[in-house]
C-alpha cells in the first residue's frame, strides 16, 4: 500500500528525519570538543569544495557553536517537516529530497563566491548548518501542500519572514538557503505531480536529474573562476 505521493505506508516514527536530527546533535558535540577540529574537517567553503566535495553535504550536519539558537531552530524545523514529508514521501525519496537540498545549499553559496559587491561571497568563506536542507524541506511543501489541495499560507510567510533576516542579520548564508530552497522547489514538485504510475520510476529519475544539475552547475562555476588563472597553451 503506498500513500497518494508513492511512498510506502509505514507506521511508527519517521526514522530517516530522527536519524538526521541524530546524526547533527552528535555532530555539534563533537564539535565542542577541544582540539579535535570537527567543524574544520566538515565545514564548507568554495575553494575547499573543488578538491574535497563531500564538504558539500558535510556542512549540514555542522552548526554554531556560538549561537545555540542555530542548531535548536534548524533541528525543530526539520522536526516539524520531516513528520509530515517523510510518511507521505517514503524513506528513499525524503532520504533523497535532504541530501539533495544540502548539496543544493552548498552550490548555492558557491555561485556566489568571488561575486562583487554585497552579494558575493569570498572563495575562502566557511559556512556551517543544515539551513540548506531546512529551506529545501520547505520548497518541498509548496507543492505538497498544492497536489493535497491544503494551504501553504503559513510556509510562504515563514520563507518569507527568514529571507528577509538573511539581508538583515549579518553572518545569515542566505545562499545556501536560497540553493536549497530551489532544490527542495524542484524535486518536491516532481513527488507531488508525477502520475501515479510513474511515481517509482520519477521516485529515481528526478533525484538523479537533480544531482545532476548541480553537480554541473558547481563544475561550470569552477571552471569559469579558474579559466582566468590559465594560460593558452594551459589545458
Amino acid at each position: 500500500m503506498t500513500t497518494t505521493l508513492g511512498g510506502e505506508v509505514r507506521t511508527g516514527r519517521p526514522v530517516v528525519t530522527f536519524t538526521i536530527i541524530g546524526a547533527c546533535l552528535v555532530s555539534f558535540l563533537l564539535q565542542l570538543v577541544p582540539g579535535l577540529g570537527w567543524t574544520e574537517r566538515w565545514l564548507f567553503w568554495p575553494e575547499g569544495g573543488a578538491i574535497e566535495p563531500w564538504r558539500f553535504l558535510t556542512v549540514a550536519f555542522l552548526h554554531s557553536t556560538g549561537m545555540l539558537l542555530h542548531i535548536a531552530f534548524n533541528m525543530y524545523a526539520l522536526y516539524i517537516t520531516g513528520q509530515f514529508l517523510e510518511p507521505l514521501l517514503g524513506r528513499a525519496r525524503f532520504g533523497a529530497l535532504c541530501a539533495l537540498s544540502a548539496v543544493g545549499g552548498s552550490v548555492g553559496f558557491l555561485l556566489f563566491a568571488g561575486v562583487s559587491g554585497p552579494l558575493g561571497v569570498s572563495w575562502m568563506q566557511g559556512t556551517v548548518g543544515a539551513s540548506g536542507m531546512v529551506f529545501g524541506l520547505f520548497g518541498a511543501m509548496l507543492p505538497v501542500l498544492r497536489r493535497m489541495g491544503r494551504s501553504a499560507g503559513q510556509i510562504v510567510v515563514l520563507l518569507v519572514i527568514n529571507g528577509v533576516l538573511g539581508f538583515v542579520v549579518p553572518n545569515i548564508a542566505w545562499q545556501a538557503h536560497l540553493g536549497g530552497l530551489v532544490t527542495g522547489l524542484a524535486l518536491g514538485a516532481a513527488f507531488a505531480f508525477a502520475p501515479r504510475r510513474s511515481q517509482r520510476v520519477i521516485g529515481v529519475v528526478a533525484p538523479a536529474a537533480v544531482l545532476l544539475v548541480l553537480v554541473l552547475a558547481a563544475v561550470a562555476k569552477y571552471q569559469l573562476a579558474l579559466a582566468p588563472v590559465l594560460t593558452p597553451g594551459q589545458v
